[in-house]
């Protein structure tokens, strides 16, 4: 397919101006016309992520430089590959032709507009998907399967016998992490909301699961390690788990901040560290990306993992609609989902 032969508009489900949920609606946009450097998709899936409403609102964190509106919303997919960069530095790279990209080729991309008929990206954000990883899968893989394999290997490097707590195990990156850490030999404790989560992510995984909301997390923990604590924190949360976390993690462990749905940590003294000979690392997985090598390294890890069912994700469907993107972060801001959601947009 030829850039001239592509519509000149697409739908997208997007925003025309900052807001809440009722500023989500769908939008006739202009297909992507992609940079020297890009590759152009048409996207089958985009997945949804807890930054969908931060880029819906406004409020987006300072690291990241987001287009004004109106725009589409989502920032990772999986689709087809309908247009390969023209800039002969990047077409004569090694890096470049190691990734294989051919047109026609199903790949998993991140980057502004995931929610919409086309993305463009620079290809370094795009990554092959193999024939034994449906597209599906991949969408929901890419992020945080990505996530989850450098969080266990670069944040903490999980080991057999370790005993290591996941905040919010049921979710989508939760059960991502249940599952490779326990694939490790090591013990998963987990944290979830509700009974029915914890059955989730012990199908997933997680050998003991405690119900945040009736019991106290960190006396639990503590009966479940003889005291000691555990080896690892893994924690999406922030501000609302943070001073627990202190008292859970063992002396000489290691406690990896990967988000904050709660709010950011206060500032705090470090020499409460001291108590414990404790370590503390929060971690933004872009850097594990930032190298051509690196990236492709950790990604056909994750489709490794996948492909050979280590990694099995649980996925829930969203249509192509305002109204399916609206409920999607909806259901995620509430702690109703469980699992990976995904939009299918085509």
């Amino acid at each position: 397919m030829s850039l001239d032969s592509l519509p000149s508009t697409m739908r997208a489900i997007g925003i025309n101006k900052y807001g809440d949920l009722d500023a989500i609606e769908q939008l006739e946009l202009p297909t992507p016309k992609p940079k020297p450097n890009e590759v152009l998709v048409k996207v089958e899936y985009g997945g949804v992520n807890w930054l969908d409403s931060a880029f819906r609102s406004g409020n987006v964190p300072a690291a990241f430089r987001p287009a004004p509106p109106p725009k589409a919303l989502g920032a990772e997919a999986a689709g087809t590959i309908v247009a390969l960069p023209t800039d002969e530095g990047v077409l004569s790279s090694e890096d470049y032709k190691a990734r294989g990209f051919r047109i026609g080729d199903k790949v998993a991309i991140w980057g502004e507009g995931a929610f919409s008929e086309y993305i463009s990206a620079p290809w370094t954000n795009a990554v092959p998907i193999p024939n034994d990883v449906s597209t599906r899968d991949a969408a929901a893989a890419m992020m945080q399967g990505f996530t989850a394999v450098t969080l266990i290997s670069e944040a903490y490097n999980v080991q057999q016998g370790d005993r290591v707590l996941v905040h919010t195990v049921a979710g989508g990156m939760g059960l991502c992490l249940a599952q490779l850490i326990a694939a490790r030999g090591a013990t998963v404790i987990g944290t979830t909301s509700t009974p029915e989560k914890a059955e989730i992510a012990k199908a997933h995984g997680a050998t003991h699961v405690v119900l945040y909301k009736q019991e106290d997390v960190a006396k639990r923990v503590l009966e479940l390690t003889d005291g000691k604590g555990v080896d690892a924190i893994f924690d999406a949360v922030g501000k609302d788990t943070f001073e627990s976390d202190l008292k859970m993690i063992k002396k000489r462990g290691t406690i990896v901040g990967f988000g904050s749905t709660s709010g950011h940590v206060p500032p705090f003294e470090l020499r409460r560290f001291m108590e414990r000979n404790v370590k503390f690392t929060y971690v933004t997985t872009m850097i594990y990306g930032e190298d051509p090598k690196e990236a492709l390294k950790w990604y056909n890890e994750v489709w490794r993992l996948v492909a050979n069912g280590t990694l099995k994700m649980r996925i829930h469907e969203y249509p192509f609609t305002a109204d399916g993107v609206k409920a999607s972060q909806e259901d995620m801001a509430s702690g109703k989902s469980v699992g990976k959601l995904l939009i299918k947009v085509a």
